[in-house]
């Protein structure tokens, strides 16, 4: 008797903690010690950061109508945890209208950013589906999704009185400038140079693609990056076809210098053949156009950007 009630403890437990506790940490700590498993390690982690777009105007418009502005944001959060949690994710923290997820920790995961990059399709899907029906709760709610992968700290972090289960480190940061670009490059999902490869590699056309867009100086940085975009498969997105990816690339590879000579007259003409709906192309070829398609005499290869 006594085993069976310290059991219904465990499983009483065990329930209280999936609101708090992502699944894959809670398998993780199964019998084991709670503050060993939690204690805060370095690991090698892939980190998701996802914005909602439209949160500020929504909730000017539903001022009067707090609650029911609550329940369609935490609906639309829900789709981006959902997701990090169906691909073993940890749910890492929320920041006002956006969500943290990550990979790679408390168990290691050789699959970290294939696993991040689906998600991050996956959220895209279902929020440009329900933009399609006006009457959806989340019709009028965008999303910007940055991705970065590198070595953290991850576990249960904080000061003396509170603590919570997430990751810290200089990839949370590239990530979540990432997540920013988004507004600025008009890119959707936006990923760093080593996620960018990994994706490239490992994963099929039919599933993912990969195209680099940019190398960009983040406000505040000293240090350039290069910046590639996260991109359905073809059938699901025809007027971005694999030809249309293959002629942008060669833009920006004329435009930055990318094995070849920085040529802007090639960049500016290549990307006028992509289609007019790509608003990405519209962020390189403004900026080339306000300085007369011609790069100044101190371009180093790398746009700096004026904000975060």
């Amino acid at each position: 008797l006594g085993s069976l009630r310290q059991l219904r403890r465990l499983e009483r437990s065990h329930a209280s903690l999936r609101q708090f506790l992502s699944p894959v940490v809670l398998q993780a700590v199964g019998d084991a010690d709670w503050e060993e498993v939690l204690a805060p390690r370095e690991s090698e982690v892939t980190v998701l950061f996802c914005d909602l777009r439209g949160f500020s105007r929504e909730s000017e418009r539903h001022a009067d109508d707090l609650w029911n502005l609550l329940a369609r944001v935490s609906r639309a959060l829900g789709v981006a945890t959902r997701h990090i949690l169906d691909e073993n994710g940890v749910v890492g923290d929320f920041h006002g209208d956006a969500v943290m997820g990550f990979w790679g920790w408390p168990l290691e995961q050789p699959d970290a950013i294939e696993r991040a990059a689906m998600t991050a399709l996956a959220i895209r899907a279902e929020f440009e589906a329900a933009a399609h029906r006006t009457a959806h709760p989340l019709a009028d709610f965008r999303i910007g999704i940055g991705i970065a992968s590198g070595r953290a700290v991850a576990g249960k972090i904080g000061t003396a009185d509170q603590v919570t289960v997430t990751v810290f480190g200089p990839v949370v940061n590239l990530a979540a400038r990432l997540e920013s670009m988004t507004k600025t490059i008009h890119a959707p999902i936006l990923t760093d140079g080593i996620t960018a490869t990994t994706i490239k590699e490992s994963l099929s056309e039919n599933v993912a693609r990969v195209r680099r867009v940019a190398r960009v100086r983040p406000y505040g940085l000293n240090q350039a990056i290069d910046v590639s975009e996260i991109l359905p498969p073809e059938s699901e997105v025809p007027e971005l076809s694999n030809q249309v990816i293959r002629t942008f690339e060669k833009a920006t590879a004329a435009m930055f210098g990318w094995g070849q000579d920085v040529d802007w007259t090639k960049a500016f003409e290549l990307l006028n053949e992509v289609p007019a709906d790509d608003r990405t192309k519209d962020f390189l070829t403004v900026y080339m156009a306000n300085l007369q398609r011609t790069p100044p005499p101190d371009w180093d290869g790398a746009i700096a950007l004026k904000s975060k």
